[in-house]
């Protein structure tokens, strides 16, 4: 019997909570652990769109704080299997980018990358600067993922939860968890 995959989700302050619960609905149906952390314009964020605090967020094994540098988290030797940023601020993405601990996603991002770990930020931000694409180029270079909340429609989804339970499913798949039923392209008229 396979371990128990053990990842780390960051929520940021940019719009797209929906795909967060999304996520954590996907996980929770699978063997997974997640340890989780969101900023204080995340919990505002979360609110606004789902009028959740994160505590009600269902899905989430541990919570810890945003300054908790003493975290697992924010060392190495704790062996997570992969890192979520979603959805994911420019200001993450450029601290990232930069090497900067400020807080204990950005220490969290760091270790990942330091350890060859999966990283994935759902980078949420539109129009995209110059200094955007530099650090979303920076962030890919060290080794991450850079997979903004660009749904797809081929597979027709009949509401905005199925919209981002697709994104979702395909988050999954960038960390090795495959979701049973997901619809994927099988080409015209055979999609599934």
């Amino acid at each position: 019997m396979a371990a128990t995959k053990r990842i780390i989700l960051a929520v940021t302050g940019a719009t797209g909570m929906l795909y967060v619960t999304a996520l954590l609905e996907l996980l929770r149906r699978q063997d997974v652990t997640v340890h989780a952390v969101i900023s204080n314009a995340g919990r505002k964020v979360l609110r606004l769109e789902q009028d959740l605090d994160p505590a009600e967020l269902r899905g989430v094994d541990c919570w810890f704080d945003i300054d908790d540098f003493t975290a697992p988290m924010a060392s190495g030797s704790s062996c997570y299997d992969a890192m979520i940023i979603l959805p994911c601020t420019a200001g993450t993405l450029g601290a990232i980018a930069g090497g900067i601990s400020g807080n204990l996603i950005h220490r969290a991002a760091d270790v990942s990358l330091k350890e060859r770990r999966p990283l994935l930020l759902a980078v949420r931000e539109t129009p995209l600067n110059r200094t955007h694409l530099k650090n979303m180029l920076a962030v890919h270079d060290a080794g991450a993922v850079v997979c903004p909340p660009m749904p797809s429609f081929y597979q027709q989804p009949e509401d905005l939860q199925a919209m981002a339970g697709h994104f979702a499913g395909r988050l999954c798949d960038q960390i090795g968890i495959k979701i049973p039923g997901l619809k994927r392209w099988q080409g015209p008229e055979r999609a599934e």
